[in-house]
């Protein structure tokens, strides 16, 4: 058997195995960016941010099946399995490619979404409603308080009806011994809550699009393997017929 298709052979079937292992964890990712984003939502108006998470679990579903055919078709050196499995492949790196470019376009965004949604929820915190619980879990999960900076709650109407104090989910660790005083400042996250979470969700959709960028590699070579193997078999056909 010809050196070439041996290779391009077991690049497929590697491909194949790779293709398993993706689709779970693509679909891991594109949770894990959807999770972190919900875990913020009240902050984020733009929800098309969203759309590479959506696009990556798209893909993930998909493999599973796509790993099967590739597998078959290699093995047998179906020209119409491997044609089939390269449109799939095809699509697969488009859709990544989108994925891609949707990332570096939202990635640029998000420190403008934040500036603009933040100042509102933080406004808007009274200790009982939705806005109350996204800042608290987002002042207690990054261990921040306010939005640039603590003082921004002094501009705040808690602050103004709760003795001149923030809310306790500013307090460094489990302190027992904190109240919100800002003369208690030695007890209280002193740095502001957007710079962490615009880094959060900046590291999030950058280790995103990695994995989307080493799987799209691995798809090109796939491709240059499916053009081999189906140019070496029709070489190899004729050169049977002729010498019949």
């Amino acid at each position: 058997m010809d050196c070439g298709i041996i290779t391009s052979k077991t690049v497929l079937l590697l491909l194949s195995l790779i293709f398993w292992a993706a689709g779970g964890a693509l679909a891991y990712v594109g949770s894990y960016v959807i999770k972190s984003y919900n875990n913020f939502d009240n902050f984020l108006e733009d929800k098309y941010t969203l759309i590479p998470a959506a696009i990556i679990i798209a893909v993930g579903v998909v493999m599973f099946v796509i790993g099967t055919v590739g597998c078959c078709a290699t093995l047998r050196e179906s020209k119409v399995g491997l044609s089939f499995f390269l449109l799939l492949i095809l699509a697969i790196f488009a859709a990544e490619v989108a994925a891609l470019v949707f990332g570096f376009i939202y990635q640029s965004r998000i420190k403008g979404d934040l500036e603009r949604s933040m100042s509102d929820v933080f406004m808007k915190y009274d200790g009982e409603n939705s806005d109350t619980r996204a800042v608290d879990y987002l002042q207690s999960q990054l261990q921040c308080c306010g939005v640039q900076t603590y003082l921004n709650w002094t501009t705040t109407p808690w602050f103004s009806s709760r003795n001149n104090t923030v809310p306790i989910s500013c307090c460094k660790g489990n302190n027992t011994e904190c109240t919100g005083r800002l003369d208690q400042l030695d007890l209280l996250n002193t740095r502001g809550c957007e710079g962490k979470l615009e880094q959060l969700l900046q590291d999030v959709m950058s280790y995103a699009m990695l994995v989307i960028l080493g799987f799209a590699i691995i798809k090109f070579f796939g491709m240059l393997s499916v053009c081999v193997i189906t140019c070496k078999s029709g070489r190899r056909s004729g050169y049977q017929l002729l010498h019949a």
